[in-house]
């Protein structure tokens, strides 16, 4: 089904700035437009404006004069390195506007732009896209903010253009690029248990498109489990209503087994079941999976 454009809910649409015009960057400047906002874009490639101008843009001759365009300044370009070496030189310029950085990067640096911001006279918001190029300006176009309240919550419409209802994380600029690294880890965690199956299989000659459906199904199941677990670790217990710790080592072992005997790659499967022997070795062998949160957490954090 193919997703559906947000609706214009701005009576008198506020003006927006994007900086940075790569897939992302022109996905951003293109909802806007849509949204009808008046928008004013710049990128050190000006023939990537080209489409965007057509459609209604304005190209800014320089950063300095994009910045000046609009209240609202959106950044979304290759790294927080890039931000700086954008912005460090339009110090002046942002006294009173409500720059948001939609640029992939750490919580540290997330914090320390924002303080960047603040020290111009600027207010910062961080944003996070959990989303590709074309979900953004469709319903399936989820981005989250991190920052001042009363700046997000000025600017809720407007960043609404972008997909579904804008998401607001709280006062610390540096929670939504924390929330990306949360979820790139389950990302890459969950594809490469997909990669890593497919392998097993293959061994058999069986085909990674049958496999899919399998996985698929599971992997819906699981969403289930997340909730359960997520309320053990929130609590500090860990009842084993589905299956002990124990119960999963013993599989651990004969997934790493079978990896070895196909010829497969054992260091997946062995690298988990390092972490399970340790937090049995902890005393959580007859406790949930959830009990294993103290192994990521580090000794730093432990809270078991």
């Amino acid at each position: 089904m193919t997703a559906q454009p947000m609706p214009t809910t701005d009576a008198d649409p506020t003006p927006v700035t994007v900086i940075g015009l790569g897939l992302m960057g022109q996905a951003l400047a293109a909802a806007f437009v849509a949204g009808g906002h008046p928008t004013t874009i710049w990128n050190r490639t000006a023939a990537k404006a080209e489409q965007l101008v057509a459609r209604g843009a304005v190209l800014a001759a320089s950063t300095r004069d994009a910045v000046t365009a609009s209240p609202l300044v959106i950044v979304c370009v290759t790294d927080d390195l890039a931000v700086r070496q954008l912005l460090d030189p339009l110090a002046d310029a942002f006294a009173g506007r409500v720059l948001v950085n939609l640029t992939s990067g750490t919580s540290a640096h997330a914090r320390a732009i924002g303080e960047w911001a603040t020290r111009q006279g600027a207010t910062y918001l961080d944003g996070v896209i959990l989303a590709i190029p074309p979900a953004i300006g469709t319903a399936d176009g989820v981005v989250l903010y991190s920052g001042p309240q009363t700046a997000f919550d000025a600017h809720r419409s407007t960043l609404r253009s972008l997909g579904a209802d804008a998401t607001y994380l709280g006062e610390d600029p540096g929670l939504s690029s924390l929330h990306d690294m949360a979820v790139l880890s389950l990302m890459w965690n969950v594809l490469n248990g997909f990669l890593h199956g497919a392998a097993l299989l293959g061994a058999a000659q069986v085909d990674a498109a049958a496999f899919a459906p399998i996985a698929n199904q599971i992997i819906g199941t699981m969403t289930d489990w997340l909730t359960s677990y997520a309320d053990q670790i929130d609590a500090g217990r860990y009842p084993a209503d589905d299956s002990t710790l124990d119960t999963h080592r013993a599989a651990m072992a004969h997934l790493a087994e079978e990896s070895e005997s196909l010829g497969i790659d054992d260091e997946l499967p062995r690298f988990v079941m390092e972490l399970a022997d340790r937090a049995v070795a902890a005393g959580h062998g007859g406790d949930s999976y959830a009990a294993m949160i103290g192994q990521f957490r580090g000794s730093t954090h432990a809270r078991l």
